[in-house]
C-alpha cells in the first residue's frame, strides 16, 4: 500500500478501538492516532460537551473533517469515533483501506461502557439505545470493513492479534 493508514479501526463506543489501536501501533512500530482525540485537542472540549453545547450535527461535521485529515495524513494505526461511518463521504474515503470492524454484543457493551458513563447518545435507556444505534450502524461498519473481529470475551491483546492475523500484518 502506498500511503494512508496501515490499519483503520471502526466500531461502536466501548469496542476497544483506542486500546487495541495503541497496542497495534506499538506492535507494528508505527504511530497511533484517534480522530476523537484530534477533535478534543482542536476544540479544547470533551466530545460530550460538544454534543450538549453545539449539537450532534456540529460534532459530526468536525468528525467528518477530522477523519478526512487523518486518512490523508496518517500512515500508522487510526481509530475512528463510533459514529464516523454515518457520513457517506467518510465511508467513501475508507473504501479500499485496511479497515477492521471491532464488534461486540450489547451485554459486552454494557459491561465495558457502563450505564452511567458520559456517553451523550446513551443518556436514556442505554441498552435499548445501544441496540438501536447498532441496528443503524452495523451495516455501515460492515460496508467499510475488510475484516470483522469480535471483541467479546477477548483481552485487548487477543483482539490486537486477531486484527493482525485477519489483515495479514506482521508485528515488529
Amino acid at each position: 500500500m502506498t500511503g494512508g493508514p496501515l490499519v483503520v479501526l471502526v466500531g461502536p463506543m466501548g469496542s476497544g478501538k483506542s486500546t487495541v489501536g495503541a497496542l497495534l501501533a506499538e506492535r507494528l512500530g508505527v504511530p497511533y492516532r484517534d480522530t476523537d482525540a484530534d477533535i478534543v485537542a482542536a476544540q479544547g472540549r470533551e466530545i460530550s460537551d460538544l454534543f450538549v453545547d453545539e449539537g450532534e450535527p456540529y460534532f459530526r461535521e468536525l468528525e467528518r473533517q477530522a477523519v478526512a485529515a487523518a486518512v490523508a495524513e496518517h500512515t500508522g494505526v487510526l481509530a475512528l469515533g463510533g459514529g464516523a461511518v454515518l457520513d457517506e463521504g467518510t465511508r467513501s474515503l475508507l473504501a479500499g483501506l485496511p479497515v477492521a470492524y471491532l464488534s461486540m454484543d450489547v451485554e459486552e457493551a454494557v459491561r465495558r461502557v457502563g450505564l452511567g458513563a458520559a456517553r451523550p447518545l446513551l443518556a436514556v435507556n442505554p441498552r435499548r439505545q445501544w441496540r438501536e444505534l447498532m441496528e443503524a450502524r452495523r451495516p455501515l461498519y460492515t460496508e467499510v470493513a475488510r475484516v470483522v473481529v469480535a471483541t467479546d470475551d477477548r483481552t485487548p491483546e487477543e483482539v490486537a492479534q486477531a486484527v493482525l492475523d485477519a489483515l495479514e500484518l506482521k508485528d515488529v
